[in-house]
């Protein structure tokens, strides 16, 4: 990107800001760690903001780096149950309690294949995981899925 077609830090934050807080709520199932996250990612990087060729690219991946990050520190804590925003569609509700409940390596995969349309290929670099992994972790996840949908 040429520095003429370069936009700034804060036309950025406009522009994926949404995006990129629907996809950590998506990731985490929690909509104060979703906005959390967008915030800590978008501070971290104005000062090598000038270093970033390809923003979109470099936030889904700091967002999805930072969810696992949060994930892992809460592992050991209790959660409190959480209700979720309801959509008022009971297919779409029931739907989305069913993949809050997949086990985060699926769940991310999931999220990132149908939700943000990326390749399984792409899923594994951004992940850093063999692709073998996750296509096995999508697989076990549509079982699930279709498992729990039928009953």
């Amino acid at each position: 990107m040429s520095a003429a077609e370069r936009i700034d830090l804060a036309e950025c934050y406009r522009q994926q800001r949404t995006d990129l807080v629907r996809l950590a709520f998506l990731l985490s199932g929690d909509r104060e760690l979703a906005e959390d996250v967008v915030q800590v990612v978008f501070a971290d990087v104005q000062p090598r903001w000038d270093a970033v060729t390809d923003a979109r690219a470099y936030f889904r991946r700091a967002v999805t780096n930072r969810v696992k990050d949060a994930q892992r520190r809460r592992f050991r804590q209790p959660a409190p149950p959480s209700h979720g925003a309801s959509t008022g569609i009971p297919d779409v509700d029931e739907s989305w309690q069913v993949v809050r409940r997949l086990p985060p390596a699926q769940r991310h995969v999931v999220i990132l294949h149908f939700y943000e349309d990326m390749a399984l290929v792409d899923i594994a670099e951004l992940l850093g995981r063999n692709p073998a992994t996750v296509r096995s972790d999508l697989h076990r996840a549509l079982d699930t899925l279709k498992g729990t949908m039928r009953d």
